[in-house]
């Protein structure tokens, strides 16, 4: 019965937030301007990366584009120009920590202090856990993971003296419930979006509320990566609409932008039926507790 009451009590709360968001879709946040911002994107040379830097160049930003691979770095960075951007394009390992901190000094020396980070690089592994190589899972981690410690340890000191900045998390909607086949991947997207959250508490408790924060967080993309992908939470995104919702989030300075929508509360959802308990006395508490979820969620996530 107590934790009944509880749930009740959630009720009103998940309600208000609701009408909140819904009141918000038709008045539109404005969008700020990024002319002449200085914005770097990590995994530029292809996909979501590429299309984004594009989007960039229109609105008039400074680029550094970062990639691996040379020639695809070198294909974004002639388009970006011909668009009208002024680019500076770097090979970089986001695998190697080194690497990364050695072209941060390059960039800041040669173009000048990055205000917008987006972290965009990542990579993928479709096996089950075994047939995974103990160097690909390393690989995962290094990427999706431990390359956003080392660029926002590397560009967030300026934005916070500046109290003037944002960072970008690229994450996934298999950053919050899992995938077979995709162990290591799921595991670095829910380390990713845990990254987010925590950055964000941190630069509010520090009150450099001028340092923006925002997760992407879209079901799989038709980017080539993952073959006959499926999940349950809707149907393959084409990499335009994912980027159009993305700078539309950063502009607006959303936290957290699930596309679809709809993710943010299927998860829930799938959590609370994967469990396949009964509505006994000593299962309402996390019942209570997925309740709660989905409230903030209605507010933080899906709030324009």
């Amino acid at each position: 019965m107590k934790f009944f009451l509880q749930c009740l009590q959630f009720l009103p709360l998940l309600i208000i937030f609701t009408l909140e968001s819904l009141l918000k879709l038709f008045i539109p946040k404005k969008r700020k301007s990024v002319t002449g911002e200085i914005v770097l994107i990590t995994g530029a040379g292809h996909g979501i990366g590429r299309l984004t830097a594009y989007e960039f160049a229109k609105l008039k930003s400074k680029l550094v584009l970062w990639d691996i691979n040379k020639h695809g770095i070198e294909d974004t960075a002639a388009e970006c120009r011909r668009l009208g951007a002024k680019v500076h394009a770097f090979v970089v390992d986001c695998s190697n920590r080194e690497d990364i901190y050695s072209s941060a000094k390059k960039v800041k020396a040669e173009v000048g202090d990055v205000s917008i980070l987006v972290n965009n690089a990542g990579v993928v592994y479709t096996s089950d856990l075994f047939a995974t190589q103990d160097p690909q899972i390393e690989k995962t981690f290094e990427v999706n993971v431990l390359a956003h410690f080392w660029t926002t340890k590397a560009f967030l000191p300026v934005m916070m003296k500046n109290n003037h900045g944002h960072i970008v998390t690229v994450a996934s909607a298999a950053g919050h419930t899992g995938v077979p086949f995709l162990l290591a991947y799921c595991s670095s997207k829910f380390a990713a979006v845990g990254f987010h959250k925590a950055l964000t508490e941190e630069l509010a408790a520090l009150e450099r509320t001028g340092v923006k924060t925002t997760c992407l967080c879209p079901n799989f993309i038709n980017t080539g990566f993952i073959k006959n992908a499926s999940t349950a939470l809707g149907p393959i995104l084409e990499p335009e609409e994912v980027v159009d919702k993305l700078l539309n989030g950063i502009l607006t300075e959303q936290k957290m932008i699930f596309i679809p929508s709809s993710i943010c509360f299927l998860t829930v959802v799938e959590n609370t039926v994967s469990r396949k308990r009964q509505p006994n006395a000593e299962n309402w508490e996390p019942l209570c507790i997925h309740l709660w979820w989905t409230a903030v969620t209605a507010k933080t996530f899906i709030t324009p």
